[in-house]
């Protein structure tokens, strides 16, 4: 039996390399199909995997609150709402709330030694937020002291300090003007993930205020730790409960236009948000796929016409239908896996070039996922795709009559 099958095997191999353009055209078409489902997974995957880890870091005794509807917080929160200095003092206020630490942004014009540049100026109680920020968002110092509050010290973020930013190398101690006042640069922080907050330049809350001129003392989202020992569920059910009262009493009806959201709910969110966009991706990548298995279908058709006469001698000299249907279908499958092989390494080599890249150019954490299951998945995938597209023309090639076969011309 081993015998027989090495002997249909040479048989297909052989007429793979008797029609060699035609059948590396064939497995191009694999390969292209292969390299998009590949390249893609491995980056939905490393997305997924890079957001949820930032999440798990902040740990489950953090609440974040933001303006807009909990449908869809982020509108709320980059459309410009704010929350108030008295939905500030609530949060604060509610059961089992340790820390309230309200953070606010606004575009300026930074300038250092005489060169200007546009970022987000952001505030924040330094006094008592370094506990989160340390803890459950990961700040750490690459050069540097923390400010000290009450002081004009500011911290930079990562990309300000980098060579490309501005012309003369940005250094601790030296000076930024922001809106004509100097501030010194106390310490530049490393990277937190994303270009945007990389971006930022960093202040206390009362010297943020005063430079801005927004004395209400409004923020665009609160963080709060809770106590510990305290339900994280139950503490967001309350500080939602007293946000949406104040609403109520100041409009005279139930208007719920603040959410307030558990890193838990977030990690959950982003979750299944991630895994219909891999499912999105995975449909749209699959069109190629079927695309090269209509190719190998072409290609098997044809080579079932034209090997018509070997067909009839073969079945002359005793062989079976099930044996000429192997020989097509190993002859399929063959090139379904070497457009695998091939798709595999292309797609792996774009993902580690694309995460190579990120590196480089932080724009977010981004680790390319490959693990053996990617790759048997792809191998086993293609072939099967391979097999299948061969099914049709190996059933037509076993089912010639001898007699017909012989007199094709």
């Amino acid at each position: 039996m081993e015998k027989i099958t090495k002997e249909y095997f040479k048989i297909a191999v052989r007429n793979l390399r008797t029609r060699r353009l035609r059948s590396w055209l064939t497995i191009l078409g694999i390969v292209i199909g292969v390299f998009l489902v590949i390249s893609l997974l491995s980056l939905g995957e490393g997305i997924k995997s890079a957001m949820l880890k930032q999440l798990r870091a902040l740990g489950g005794d953090v609440i974040f609150i933001m303006p807009g509807a909990e449908d869809n917080p982020l509108m709320g929160f980059i459309g410009g709402g704010e929350l108030t200095k008295e939905d500030i003092k609530t949060i604060e206020k509610v059961n089992g709330v340790d820390i309230v630490l309200p953070m606010a942004y606004k575009s300026k014009v930074i300038r250092y030694e005489n060169e200007g540049k546009t970022v987000f100026v952001s505030g924040i109680p330094f006094d008592k937020g370094m506990e989160i920020l340390k803890d459950f968002q990961g700040w750490s110092l690459a050069e540097g002291n923390w400010p000290k509050p009450g002081r004009r010290e500011i911290l930079i973020g990562y990309a300000v300090a980098e060579k490309d930013f501005f012309k003369k190398e940005v250094k601790v101690g030296k000076e930024l003007i922001i809106s004509g006042k100097r501030f010194k640069i106390s310490g530049i922080l490393n990277s937190l993930g994303n270009k945007m907050d990389d971006s930022q330049v960093y202040l206390g809350w009362d010297i943020y205020q005063d430079l801005t001129g927004e004395k209400e003392g409004n923020a665009q989202m609160i963080m709060a730790k809770i106590e510990t020992g305290a339900s994280v569920e139950e503490v967001a059910e309350e500080i939602k409960k007293e946000l949406d009262e104040i609403r109520k009493r100041k409009r005279g009806k139930d208007v719920s236009d603040v959410s307030v959201i558990t890193s838990e709910k977030v990690t959950g969110i982003v979750g299944s948000i991630m895994g219909i966009i891999q499912i999105a991706v995975m449909a749209l990548a699959s069109i190629a796929i079927v695309v090269g298995g209509i190719g190998i279908m072409n290609t098997m058709f044809t080579a079932v016409r034209e090997r018509t006469k070997e067909i009839g001698i073969l079945k002359a000299i005793g062989a079976k239908n099930s044996t000429i249907a192997v020989i097509f279908l190993i002859e399929s499958g063959i090139i379904g896996l070497i457009g695998g092989i091939g798709g595999v390494i292309v797609g792996l080599g774009l993902a580690k070039g694309i995460e190579f890249y990120i590196q480089l150019h932080p724009v977010f954490y981004l680790e390319a996922y490959i693990s053996p299951l990617l790759i048997i998945f792809g191998l086993v995938f293609s072939f099967l795709i391979g097999c299948l597209s061969g099914y049709l023309p190996a059933r037509r090639a076993a089912k010639l009559k001898p007699v017909d076969a012989l007199r094709y011309e």
